[in-house]
């Protein structure tokens, strides 16, 4: 039920949408058997009437490049089940996909499309790693009744939003604030306590230089300070209301140390001063920096400067230009939402104790 819901309901069409589906290998078989018997049951359609579970995608263009991922996929045989669409419409068939883990998928298809993985259970952690090292980390989804299995997961990956025994779709403001991490993110997440302020105009900061460094420290130096930087590993979780039956819980976390260029060593004191009284951390670098250095460092989450705006052009468009997830240039007062991570945790608690029989209710045919 919940994977059928999270991969096809709105065709699909969900950023929270299920992409890639792993499953235990000693249950594969019984499990495709289930899967595909509950996807033939699904009734496509005009999305006006009740009767229908899943529409058309948003547009031909849609249709045709999710149709061509399909056609390469039964021309390699990989094509386990397909629903036949309507012929009017722009309609894609509810489709499965076999692949060999996530790194199989170069793109996201962004449809009614499941790509299926098998794994062994010594191979967990290793599975884990591949879905991280995807650099992606919006939603992930979990089916256990082994309550450790569920710590040692969620705190392995990192993802803005994690399900736990339900679908993956349909965040709630308040209870389940919504958002990403790395190439899913970065910035607060909707509905979450955080959220409201970045409408707000931030005023900038501003700091004249005064005695600056002549020396320019060159990327090795800044690196070193770079991994040299204490870690917070405090965190705090917020629980969040619900239903009945069901757990939602905000943890903050650091994120990478935020590079504090200042202008000046009184300016980048001060800026790691604000990021460890929020919970986070600050590498002061008050010399003179070359924009440039910013391509090739690694393990920061921003860029704070507190001078004069022609700088912050250039270092904002540095960042800009760098590789993997957008990183952000802060020019006033640092936030929470600049040095901690927000990542949510929904549970169905009706599921504890192993009563799989109180996850749903079921009908004898």
């Amino acid at each position: 039920r919940d994977i059928v819901q999270s991969a096809f309901q709105s065709a699909g069409q969900r950023c929270s949408a299920l992409r890639c589906l792993y499953v235990q290998q000693d249950i594969a078989d019984g499990f495709q058997k289930m899967l595909f018997g509950a996807m033939d049951a699904l009734t496509m359609g005009d999305p006006w009437h009740l009767s229908t579970d899943v529409g058309p995608v948003i547009d031909a263009e849609a249709q045709a490049g999710i149709t061509a991922h399909l056609d390469r996929a039964r021309a390699d045989g990989r094509l386990l089940h397909q629903l036949a669409a309507p012929a009017h419409g722009h309609f894609v068939a509810p489709s499965v996909i076999s692949v060999g883990g996530i790194g199989d998928i170069d793109r996201e298809i962004f449809g009614p499309v499941v790509h299926i993985a098998t794994f062994r259970p010594s191979r967990l952690n290793q599975v884990l790693d591949d879905i991280r090292a995807s650099g992606y980390g919006l939603t992930f989804g979990l089916h256990t009744r082994i309550d450790d299995r569920v710590q040692h997961v969620t705190e392995r990956l990192a993802v803005g939003n994690a399900y736990v025994n339900r679908n993956q779709i349909g965040a709630i403001v308040g209870s389940q604030p919504f958002g990403g991490e790395g190439l899913s993110g970065t910035g607060p997440k909707a509905g979450g306590p955080h959220y409201l302020t970045r409408f707000a105009a931030a005023e900038r900061v501003r700091f004249d230089a005064g005695d600056v460094a002549a020396s320019m420290p060159s990327a090795a130096e800044i690196q070193a300070r770079i991994q040299a930087a204490p870690r917070p590993d405090a965190k705090e979780v917020i629980g969040l209301p619900g239903p009945t039956g069901e757990s939602n819980r905000l943890t903050l976390t650091a994120r990478a140390p935020v590079l504090c260029l200042g202008p000046g060593a009184r300016a980048a004191d001060r800026q790691v001063q604000a990021a460890r009284s929020l919970g986070g951390a600050g590498v002061a670098v008050p010399e003179p920096l070359n924009p440039a250095v910013l391509a090739d460092l690694t393990g920061f989450s921003g860029v704070v400067w507190w001078g004069d705006d022609d700088t912050a052009r250039v270092l904002a468009a540095a960042l800009a230009g760098r590789s993997g997830a957008i990183l952000p240039l802060i020019t006033g007062a640092l936030v929470k939402a600049d040095v901690l991570l927000e990542r949510h945790l929904c549970i169905d608690t009706t599921a504890s104790g192993g009563n799989a029989e109180l996850l749903a209710t079921v009908a004898d045919a």
